[in-house]
């Protein structure tokens, strides 16, 4: 007994402690560099300064959801274009299976591959199945998180990002 109230008052400390802390919006978003289904590598510190990103999460590609995702977010590309961001899908599946995913659905925009699970778990995204949970995440051009929106509907994915870049004020590009 007295060792399960020592372990109970030892977790109660370290999550006190501000060590198990969740990401929150006004945090700065944990840097990446990842492969894409396009050939190219991108890292999100690149982006600081010059533009708002945008890193939608999904748990497996060529899946039924996700595909409905993705071909939302392609068909609609033209129309989040207008906004001054750059926008991603990311799982944690390998870069083989995004890039099928991404010549079947016809992304117009990168598709990343995060095989090591170590940008899903900085995000907090991975899932208890390992994969990622259908979250995205809105980050300011200073690399700040905007909006972490973690009720993503695949069928109006596109519609809901442009929604959130108008209410979040991300500035249009010029015509």
């Amino acid at each position: 007994m007295q060792l399960l109230k020592t372990c109970l008052l030892a977790a109660c400390l370290f999550a006190a402690s501000g060590a198990v802390r969740a990401l929150e919006v006004g945090d700065m978003a944990p840097d990446f560099q990842l492969p894409a289904a396009d050939g190219k590598t991108y890292r999100l510190a690149d982006y600081r300064g010059k533009q708002a990103v945008v890193l939608a999460w999904f748990p497996k590609a060529s899946t039924y959801g996700c595909t409905i995702e993705c071909k939302s977010l392609a068909e609609n590309g033209h129309k989040i274009r207008q906004f001054n961001v750059t926008y991603f899908m990311a799982s944690v599946d390998p870069l083989k299976a995004n890039t099928s995913f991404a010549e079947e659905t016809n992304a117009d925009f990168p598709i990343l591959s995060d095989e090591d699970k170590s940008v899903a778990k900085a995000y907090e995204v991975l899932g208890m199945s390992g994969v990622a949970k259908r979250h995205t995440f809105y980050i300011g051009k200073d690399g700040r998180i905007l909006k972490i929106d973690t009720n993503v509907r695949p069928e109006t994915s596109a519609e809901d990002m442009l929604s959130n870049l108008e209410t979040l004020s991300v500035e249009r590009r010029a015509p």
